[in-house]
């Protein structure tokens, strides 16, 4: 049962991110906008609520989810480096002597 949810893909690549972000705010402005007119033609500032909620709503269904339009930019990681025989890295040593705080 979990398998399925494991592949659902859940990253968005940064141009994704930015895409996203213009949408979600642009959608928040026109519905502000169309439901601050509407709401002032009829007189009831509940419409002007609802118009922007409705927008909110909107804005979150195609922003949220990681839809492929967002994932068109993957970034191109480096590869994993192998270890070597189980040492740990060690600094190395500096010749100079450090001075001591008195």
């Amino acid at each position: 049962m979990l398998s399925i949810f494991k592949s659902i893909p859940t990253h968005m690549d940064y141009k994704g991110q930015k895409l996203a972000e213009q949408i979600f705010q642009g959608i928040i402005l026109i519905s502000a906008v169309i439901g601050f007119i509407y709401g002032l033609i009829v007189q009831q500032f509940g419409w002007t609520v609802y118009i922007v909620l409705a927008g909110f709503a909107v804005s979150c269904v195609l922003t949220l989810p990681p839809w492929p339009m967002y994932r068109k930019n993957p970034l191109p990681w480096q590869p994993v480096v192998p270890e070597s025989s189980g040492e740990s890295p060690q600094k190395p040593q500096d010749g100079s002597k450090r001075k001591k705080h008195k």
